[in-house]
């Protein structure tokens, strides 16, 4: 028996990972970058626990009942961004990050990057990766 489905759903995957990074931009003086970024200019780096949320979107297959294959949405997560960034400096040993700020804005919007291009055209639906306990940010690709 199947059942047919007209409506979008949205699912999410949850993954967690730590990295250190340092908020400045290169083209200002150290006096200036820690005016603007505070504390997260420190040259000595600072870090976080991320928790990133990786959004779906799609109508499930009327064979699995599945708008995707969870399992294979962890996979690319872990492929393209986990294995990439998990304990590693953002400024620095980052490729997909290279001449970026990586401001929580900055980076959700190249994680996106790292991931949209592995799945079918508009099934991403949204990214959000939460930095502390107190601050996330959401990206739709726009």
């Amino acid at each position: 028996m199947s059942i047919t489905f007209e409506h979008m759903f949205y699912l999410t995957r949850r993954e967690h990972f730590n990295a250190a990074h340092k908020l400045a931009n290169p083209k200002w003086t150290d006096a200036e970058n820690l005016k603007v970024f505070g504390g997260c200019a420190n040259p000595n780096w600072h870090g976080h626990n991320y928790v990133l949320f990786v959004t779906v979107k799609g109508t499930p297959d009327p064979e699995t009942g599945f708008v995707v294959n969870m399992k294979a949405i962890s996979q690319l997560i872990k492929t393209h961004v986990l294995d990439l960034v998990d304990h590693k400096n953002l400024n620095l040993d980052v490729p997909f990050m290279n001449n970026i700020i990586p401001s929580t804005e900055n980076f959700a919007k190249a994680i996106w990057q790292q991931l949209e291009p592995h799945l079918p055209k508009g099934q991403l639906h949204c990214i959000r990766l939460q930095e502390t306990e107190n601050m996330y940010v959401d990206y739709f690709g726009e």
